[in-house]
């Protein structure tokens, strides 16, 4: 394969990597944001200081991923965003509520603070809702008939059970005491439906994708592949062991969150052996929807300054604000 040839391989690669971050970094903070309505007044500020310096920067991810698409793969964009219009849209609104109500809250007195935090665990709610329904129409190639709408309101339902077990590990990772006790129960709650969403999406899958059935279940592939779903299952199940343990309260504290980015992984790379090497599944492989070559190449002179740049901001960020959330005070 010549340069060229491999350069719309690159893009995709590096568009998956900025999703696939986006969905990690923003997920737990999503969750967090869901699980504010099962907190105490003075426990809502913990949560809040627990994401407040990563959010912003989590969510520069998906806008790093959404410009590879529009610049990169510029018919795959008009197709994607075309059958995704009205997700996207509200996708935006709950991101959007969702900033509003973090900065807004800061200054609010006391009767109106509580309206701020309804307000960011609805667009909390409602991106992740948003992104389910966008990831289960994306994954099924926007097929029509009955079949489809459902498998992808079952992940609308699934994805943002996900992010509540992702936030609820973070919050364990990043508090103690009884807040921390509390996020060890929420934990355990949103395990099963987690799982269980999981399961039936998995099985349900090669059900409403002919290509995705071909992929997984013919000889030999079938044998490899088997370690992505059984790794995937030990994770899941370390991490439901060690939240009935002492030491999830202790020095072992980040280990179910770090399971869990480890599941987040493996669905990844499930999902792009299904998918490559389509953009769209069944519609469009990566170099139709590729820009010119002559294109790619001044484009990725902008990504290699783009993605170290926010990669090390983000890496910094979380090795200065690394450690326990302490109480949260504003200037």
């Amino acid at each position: 394969m010549s340069f060229d040839q491999a350069l719309p391989v690159i893009f995709m690669a590096l568009m998956g990597a900025s999703m696939l971050i986006y969905v990690v970094s923003d997920g737990y903070d999503l969750g967090v944001g869901m699980l504010m309505h099962r907190a105490t007044d003075a426990e809502k500020d913990i949560l809040v200081a627990s994401i407040g310096p990563f959010w912003d920067a989590n969510e520069t991810w998906l806008v790093l991923g959404v410009g590879i698409l529009l610049v990169a793969f510029p018919k795959a964009h008009g197709l994607v965003l075309g059958e995704l219009y009205l997700p996207v849209v509200l996708m935006l609104i709950g991101l959007t509520l969702r900033g509003a109500a973090f900065d807004f809250r800061v200054k609010a007195k006391d009767t109106h603070k509580r309206t701020w935090d309804h307000l960011f665990f609805a667009g909390s709610t409602l991106a992740s809702v948003a992104q389910g329904w966008m990831l289960g129409r994306y994954v099924s190639g926007f097929g029509s008939g009955w079949n489809y709408p459902l498998f992808a309101g079952a992940i609308a339902l699934a994805l943002p059970m996900a992010y509540v077990l992702m936030g609820a590990t973070w919050l364990v990772m990043k508090t103690d005491g009884e807040l921390q006790q509390k996020a060890v129960h929420w934990a355990r709650i949103a395990w099963a439906p987690m799982v269980g969403g999981l399961v039936l999406i998995s099985m349900a899958t090669p059900w409403v994708s002919a290509t995705v059935r071909e992929r997984w279940f013919t000889l030999p592939e079938i044998i490899a592949l088997m370690a992505i779903p059984l790794t995937t299952l030990l994770a899941l199940l370390a991490v439901r062991g060690l939240l009935h343990t002492r030491f999830v309260r202790g020095p072992l504290c980040w280990m179910p969150f770090v399971l869990l980015v480890v599941v987040f992984l493996l669905g990844f790379l499930g999902l792009a052996y299904s998918i490559y090497p389509y953009v769209v599944i069944d519609r469009m492989t990566i170099w139709q929807a590729a820009s010119s070559p002559a294109a790619l190449k001044v484009i990725l002179v902008g990504v290699l300054i783009a993605v170290p740049a926010i990669a090390g901001y983000t890496i910094f960020s979380y090795r200065v604000f690394r450690g326990k959330t302490g109480e949260l005070k504003y200037a």
